[in-house]
């Protein structure tokens, strides 16, 4: 059986293993106090007037206080097995569901967890915990409140609402979950297992950088007057049927000689009107597929999307229409918010070689697009030959997520204090990393390449 198999199957079945670190504390604690309140007066020896009286006084604390963690461990298997009764009789289970909400200019993703008609233990807890993709556990999440019905105090269950720590910016599948009930001081833990499924994605977060403005082209409705006049497409893909009075030059007969048709190719045409800004952003990559999943390549990713989404924001703020054009599809629960649809589309969104930036990029219609450094040098050169000046690029240097903090994170090493997360520990290696050299350079050719083709462009 395959190693990650079985270390899988290990974690999942110690979580039903009921005893923690509390209950061998607890247990030292008990053992000391019982060998202290009633342990024998040596012999020969003069016991203090007072000795009595702290006795019987430190016997009826500790009494009082086993009684009280007996009541709440015996009150942690009633809740227990009420709700084994609740799951297998009634179907009653762990009902989850997920929100981004944004606080501070972040967004942020918290899970509501309720379980209909189950009790808390008498000055105990109840936690969930949830595992997704490749059996990954998340943190334990409590759930303290009364769930009641609406203009009543009934109870009808328990809830809670927590926030969710994930690793990346993405869409994550969820394959199950287990509810813990503990005692008050955590003597025990009682777990049942629930099936759960479902999908649910963690939203990218602003970085705060300043962009200029740009210009819409697509002229949809006469609402908003720009600055300066932009080409507009003519009829059927800029060719029409000849007729008397047009000029005999612009007869396409290319198409005459395949159809027998007589076509002439319509003047391009310039107005000062436009509504819709259209934002591309490539996720092609130019290098092999089999490092997507790469850690940091994986990381560059999710500093690929934040960066996505702040130009996205960015645009927003104006007053005509933005709509975001993915290079992939992806079917995204339609909401009515086009924002969060947005949001959506690029937490799903992953490294790709196919298609590439020229086939998804189109220069009439588009006004800005975005590009990471591993964009195709060749394909970006391609496609700057069909853009004009007006257009807008913003390349995203994927080597600043790791130029931050790196002379830091070395030095916490060299004291041996562990690193905070993945990233972290990745700043630390980055320096002596091969993809780096591969990155910077074909950073410097991009950066070349846009300064030699003209075209506005900006480097975050």
């Amino acid at each position: 059986m395959d190693r990650k198999v079985i270390s899988w199957k290990a974690r999942y079945y110690f979580q039903y293993f009921p005893f923690t670190l509390h209950s061998i504390v607890c247990a030292l604690a008990a053992w000391g106090g019982v060998k202290l309140l009633y342990q024998r007066p040596e012999k020969g020896a003069s016991p203090s007037a007072l000795l009595p009286f702290i006795l019987i006084m430190g016997k009826v604390v500790f009494l009082f206080i086993l009684a009280l963690v007996a009541l709440s461990v015996l009150s942690t298997f009633y809740s227990y097995l009420y709700f084994l009764y609740l799951n297998n009789v009634r179907g009653s289970k762990l009902e989850v569901s997920f929100s981004s909400e944004v606080k501070k200019g972040r967004n942020r993703l918290y899970l509501e967890a309720s379980i209909p008609g189950a009790i808390r233990p008498l000055l105990g807890f109840v936690k969930g915990r949830l595992f997704y993709d490749d059996n990954i556990f998340t943190d334990r999440f409590p759930m303290l409140s009364d769930k009641r019905r609406e203009h009543t105090f009934w109870r009808t269950g328990i809830m809670g609402k927590s926030r969710v720590y994930l690793p990346d910016i993405k869409e994550y599948e969820l394959k199950g979950g287990f509810v813990y009930f503990e005692d008050m001081l955590h003597l025990v833990k009682l777990a049942v297992s629930q099936q759960l499924s479902g999908h649910f994605h963690q939203s990218p977060v602003l970085l705060g950088n300043e962009l200029p403005t740009v210009l819409p082209r697509k002229t949809e409705t006469m609402e908003f007057r720009v600055e300066e006049l932009h080409r507009v497409e003519g009829e059927y893909l800029n060719y029409k049927d000849f007729e008397a009075g047009d000029d005999v030059r612009r007869i396409v007969w290319q198409v005459y000689a395949r159809n027998r048709e007589l076509m002439v190719r319509t003047p391009e045409q310039y107005e000062p009107y436009a509504s819709h800004l259209y934002f591309f952003a490539s996720f092609c990559s130019h290098f092999k597929a089999g490092r997507m999943q790469a850690p940091y390549m994986r990381e560059m990713l999710n500093y690929y999307k934040n960066n996505v989404w702040t130009i996205y924001d960015a645009l927003s703020q104006k007053e005509w229409h933005l709509r975001y054009i993915p290079d992939l599809s992806f079917s995204v629960p339609g909401t009515g918010d086009e924002r969060e649809e947005a949001a959506g589309i690029i937490s799903r969104s992953y490294w790709h070689t196919e298609p590439a930036l020229s086939a998804y990029y189109k220069p009439r219609s588009g006004s800005a697009f975005c590009i990471s450094s591993l964009t195709d040098p060749a394909d970006l050169a391609e496609l700057l030959d069909h853009c004009d000046p007006a257009t807008m690029v913003y390349f995203v240097q994927l080597s600043g997520v790791f130029r931050r903090y790196a002379a830091i994170n070395m030095l916490r090493r060299l004291i041996f204090l562990p690193p905070a997360d993945r990233l972290s520990r990745l700043r630390s290696k980055w320096v002596f990393s091969p993809l780096r050299l591969k990155v910077r350079k074909k950073e410097k050719e991009l950066q070349l390449l846009l300064e030699k083709s003209g075209v506005t462009f900006v480097t975050l």
